[in-house]
């Protein structure tokens, strides 16, 4: 098992938060029983990182449902709506995990799409993994 599946950290019973997710512990995320991957980084953030037609390619070819969702510093309404509409379209049985960079984008996008189906900012706070969302908007 490579080191993603101990870095991921729960957010919620079906979403977890890790930092960049190599194409090549894709197939490891798969065989954990994760169902989707959604990307919060944006293409060309850094060099050498994996460019999310890879990522989506590589999740898809592993039987993940894959969703980019950018998000440039804090996430932007698009990256959000999009993560929301992931998080509705997730059936009893699936997990999902985020990423970004670090994670903090993930997490900040989990809270404010749940955050838009009204759950109430403390317990996004208090959920948020490790994460510090004191200046997410919520």
């Amino acid at each position: 098992m490579t080191g993603i599946i101990t870095a991921l950290r729960r957010l919620s019973p079906q979403v977890w938060v890790t930092g960049q997710v190599l194409p090549d512990q894709i197939a490891d995320l798969a065989a954990a029983g994760f169902t989707c991957l959604v990307n919060h980084r944006p293409d060309d953030e850094e060099p050498g990182q994996p460019r999310s037609s890879e990522i989506e390619r590589v999740g898809s070819e592993a039987g993940l449902r894959v969703v980019h969702a950018p998000a440039h510093g804090l996430p932007d309404a698009a990256a959000v709506q999009a993560t929301r509409d992931t998080l509705d379209a997730l059936g009893p049985d699936d997990k999902a995990v985020f990423f970004c960079r670090s994670g903090m984008r993930s997490a900040a996008a989990w809270a404010m799409a749940e955050r838009l189906a009204g759950v109430e900012p403390g317990a996004l706070r208090d959920a948020a993994a490790g994460y510090d969302l004191s200046r997410v908007p919520l």
